[in-house]
């Protein structure tokens, strides 16, 4: 069994998906891994991880705008907002999807679907530099 684990930043101009599948696909080739699996992990409490549609940029767009109906900035009640009105709901949203994603790796590439890509979820409405973590483990190719 081996592993290796690298780490990288995404900047980000605000809210929205940003696609991270050939990022990750690097670091899985730096493995030299033939089966195993790899793990994602953001390391941030404001920002997660999705599989999610990458072929249809339309797609994208609906899961923002259904995030934005589902934790509204302009929702009452909420204590923390120290760094503006998306300080809590960005940790909200977070929460409701998750920091970390684990992939199959097969023939030593990622087992995705066809019209599947990682992407991270940006939940700040400011541009941000986000940093990812990347943990592979398997069996040499």
């Amino acid at each position: 069994m081996k592993t290796l684990t690298r780490f990288f930043d995404v900047s980000t101009r605000g809210k929205g998906l940003y696609e991270i599948t050939d990022q990750v696909a690097k670091v899985v080739a730096e493995a030299d891994c033939g089966e195993g699996l790899v793990t994602i992990f953001v390391c941030h409490t404001s920002a997660s991880l999705v599989i999610f549609e990458n072929a249809d940029p339309t797609a994208a767009r609906d899961l923002e705008r259904y995030f934005e109906r589902l934790v509204p900035e302009n929702g009452h009640g909420y204590e923390h907002t120290m760094e503006g009105p998306d300080d809590m709901t960005s940790h909200i949203r977070m929460a409701l999807t998750r920091t970390s994603e684990s992939v199959p790796i097969f023939n030593s590439q990622m087992v995705l679907g066809t019209w599947q890509g990682i992407f991270l979820f940006e939940q700040r409405r400011a541009a941000h530099r986000r940093r990812i973590a990347v943990n592979v483990m398997g069996s040499p190719s």
